[in-house]
């Protein structure tokens, strides 16, 4: 067994690009690392080429950025392709070995398609499911830098895009309060600079606006879309209906 593993993350995001994470959850992340949490985010790719960056390292830097505006102990990027990012055993194995080293509790990863948005997300969807479940297979540990087993205890996934008003099937939703996180959800959002240039700023209003009405929906002031995959079990209905 490997004995040096780094310090265990609680919640590990799935993107298929840096600022995916950040534009679904990050409001999330930055609460859970208020709460005391120890939080990460996985890249599957760098996400260029893209139109206005200058490259894969200034695109790189903005991930870091956002990532420390957000307070998140670990960022990694897996050096997957952008654009050609496909379900593979291989990339299982990429973002498995990574749930090995960080041994979260909870992964948090894309929900469905993106209609009218990049393929890569879709795909992202299918290695994130499958690496949960590579993640604690036994007497294969070659495949995974030799690390031990681990078993994620809950997966849930977060919707990507504003096209719809459909979300993926679940098990459940839920919405998590963000009231106090979303201004620094946006700041994170805007790091990006070679992907928000001013001419995009609807995005930031778009953002806000479906967070405000997901809060609105659950008595808060700014919330978040999540989707159980597995069925979410409530030991005190009263606290979990009146939080």
């Amino acid at each position: 067994m490997n004995t040096e593993l780094p310090e265990p993350l609680d919640v590990i995001a799935v993107g298929a690009h840096p600022d995916d994470v950040e534009i679904a959850c990050g409001g999330t992340l930055a609460k859970l690392v208020h709460q005391g949490y120890r939080v990460g985010i996985i890249d599957l790719t760098d996400g260029e080429p893209t139109p206005l960056s200058p490259g894969p390292e200034f695109r790189l830097e903005e991930a870091r950025n956002a990532a420390d505006i957000l307070g998140i102990h670990v960022r990694k990027t897996l050096e997957l392709t952008n654009r050609r990012l496909f379900d593979s055993f291989e990339n299982r194995v990429a973002l498995a070995s990574l749930f090995r080293k960080y041994r979260p509790q909870v992964v948090l990863g894309l929900a469905g398609k993106t209609p009218m948005a990049s393929p890569d997300h879709w795909q992202a969807m299918q290695i994130t499911d499958a690496a949960v479940f590579y993640s604690r297979l036994t007497k294969w540990n070659e495949h995974f830098d030799h690390t031990e087993p681990h078993t994620i205890k809950k997966q849930v996934w977060f919707p990507l895009g504003f096209g719809s008003l459909n979300y993926p099937e679940g098990s459940g939703q839920f919405v998590v309060d963000i009231s106090d996180t979303l201004e620094q959800k946006l700041e994170s959002i805007r790091a990006y600079e070679s992907q928000f240039p001013p001419e995009k700023d609807r995005v930031f209003r778009l953002v806000e606006s479906q967070n405000k009405l997901l809060g609105t929906s659950a008595g808060f002031e700014a919330g978040e879309l999540f989707i159980c995959s597995t069925t979410l079990g409530v030991r005190d209905l009263v606290q979990t209906v009146c939080p």
